[in-house]
């Protein structure tokens, strides 16, 4: 493990006394949100040099806090990754066609390896159309029903068969995006089924985000899990292609984009050979690193290994591609702000002092990157999962000022929701569904590396119905920042921030976790729950 400095801070005393009201420092929330977007920390990629100051500002506030190092000793946990960086000039062409078919990279294409392997090679390799890419038998679904995908390249479209419904019924949920809806699932899938390589043809609605978002964060170095195998199960590459380019290579097979996307949605979809032959070739740089997951606890008095979890990832992009000659991308939103919140929350844990539970705090890496700090944590865990009663995570604050609606992300999953619900009534404020279920935003933060391996864990934010503005503006809002500043370098601190709304929230925060903390409850996840077997089991219920 990398020798790390540990950066220590003149904060509060740990009080002895209980709080009933936490005291959720606003200076805190700036500091150290404003501390960790700046340039000095190069947007906090991990194994770059700008882990090693983001690790340590972290280990240093924790230590500062009065926190205790959460693993042996340490405050680090290694995480052991690969940093692989693809060759950017390489090209992928498609030949048989009524014309050959030759994308650029990042202008209408991108791709890597999750092999860890120095040459990619891909030639000859027929083309498929595999609808959604889903294999569903529950659902009695299969877009690769009758195909042998061995080898072959498969064009997969983003999202689920009915994300376009205005409810939420439907085979995949209707306009909540399930885990078969992910890009992440569908790669997964793909490899199981031999594939050589995977293409999803971007949208930007069903993506929910645009094209610019796909090449910042897939181009340059790209951050893997190792593994003794070295990934030889995946497939040789996966990427993303544009819509237009897409369209380009069907119309070159003879096909319409459209109509097979809407034949597509429909049950009994059988995958179309475009008759086609994809070429990809690559070279990949690989430096096999390690990074950390930062986690600190506050021990119980009277059941110290029963343990309630908080969460958040200190990482992001790093060194991305430029946008108005900027090349940093800071991440002050997502999620120097989550992190700060993760740092506010054991100070006011501190201060109101130890609680009959353990209280930990991770601070995870490598998010962005899959999930893959959390996923590291949740399958090689410091505290037992059997014992984790449960979590909170924190994944980009309200800085926008107060709103009268929270919505849970993932909801009708677990009883920490009524809790939730009690805290938040009594703050004057109410329970809404999610605005934009077709994210699926349950799948891509940190508490689902733990909610897939039973812990119960609840992940909200403020909604969009802003006490100055309404939801219009909070709309508007979030429209904005998802098209003009996420996963883009002009996701920067800004001093004209409110955050009223996320002390409120961090607020919910602190009464979910310490009354679990402090009481005896032991919340599952609700029958219907995808999780609650994984934690019967676990947790020894009969």
């Amino acid at each position: 493990m990398r020798r790390v400095p540990i950066l220590f801070f003149s904060l509060f005393a740990a009080s002895s006394l209980a709080a009933a009201t936490p005291d959720i420092a606003v200076d805190t929330l700036k500091e150290v949100t404003k501390t960790l977007s700046s340039d000095l920390f190069e947007g906090r990629a991990p194994t770059s040099p700008g882990e090693d100051k983001t690790i340590g500002y972290v280990a240093g506030r924790f230590a500062a806090i009065g926190l205790q190092p959460a693993n042996k000793g340490s405050w680090f946990q290694d995480v052991p990754m690969v940093r692989m960086t693809a060759d950017p000039s390489m090209r992928l062409s498609f030949s048989g066609g009524k014309a050959p078919v030759d994308l650029a990279y990042k202008t209408d294409f991108v791709a890597s390896s999750y092999r860890i392997t120095p040459k990619t090679e891909i030639a000859n390799s027929d083309v498929v159309f595999v609808g959604f890419g889903i294999n569903a038998p529950e659902r009695g679904w299969n877009d690769y029903a009758g195909l042998d995908a061995k080898g072959k390249t498969v064009i997969i479209l983003v999202n689920d068969p009915d994300y376009g419904r205005k409810d939420l019924k439907g085979p995949f949920e209707g306009r909540a995006m399930t885990y078969y809806g992910r890009w992440t699932y569908k790669f997964e899938e793909a490899a199981r089924q031999g594939a050589a390589a995977a293409i999803i043809v971007h949208d930007t609605y069903p993506a929910a985000y645009p094209w610019g978002v796909v090449v910042s964060s897939w181009t340059g170095a790209q951050i893997h899990m190792d593994a003794a195998d070295n990934h030889m199960g995946e497939t040789q590459a996966n990427g993303w292609m544009t819509q237009d380019a897409a369209r380009k290579l069907f119309a070159s097979a003879g096909l319409d984009l459209t109509k097979l996307t809407a034949a597509a949605k429909r049950k009994g979809f059988k995958a179309v050979p475009l008759k086609l032959k994809a070429a990809l070739s690559f070279s990949t740089d690989i430096k096999r690193q390690i990074s950390h997951n930062v986690v600190g606890i506050l021990p119980g008095k009277t059941r110290p290994d029963e343990v309630v979890l908080y969460s958040a990832h200190w990482d992001h992009l790093g060194i991305c591609e430029p946008v108005k000659g900027d090349n940093i991308c800071n991440g002050a939103l997502d999620n120097a702000t989550g992190t700060a919140g993760l740092i506010a929350l054991a100070e006011a844990h501190a201060k109101a002092g130890a609680a009959d539970r353990s209280i930990v705090f991770a601070a995870v890496t490598a998010e962005e990157s899959g999930l893959l700090g959390s996923d590291y944590y949740a399958a090689n865990p410091l505290f037992p999962l059997a014992k984790t009663v449960g979590g909170i995570n924190m994944d980009g604050l309200n800085v926008l000022g107060r709103t009268r609606d929270v919505v849970v992300v993932g909801p009708g999953k677990s009883e920490l929701e009524p809790m939730l619900a009690r805290y938040v009534k009594a703050q004057g404020r109410v329970v809404v569904p999610e605005p934009t279920p077709e994210k699926g935003s349950y799948y891509r933060s940190d508490h689902f590396s733990l909610a897939k391996r039973g812990v119960p864990m609840i992940y909200f934010d403020s909604g969009e119905d802003l006490i100055v503005g309404g939801k219009a503006a909070g709309a508007a809002a979030s429209e904005d920042y998802t098209v003009n500043r996420y996963h883009k370098p002009q996701d920067e601190y800004r001093e004209d921030w409110n955050w009223d709304g996320a002390v409120e929230d961090l607020t919910l925060n602190y009464e979910i976790g310490r009354d679990l903390a402090e009481g005896n409850a032991w919340p599952n996840w609700y029958p219907s729950a995808e999780f609650r077997a994984i934690r019967d089991a676990s947790r020894g219920a009969k």
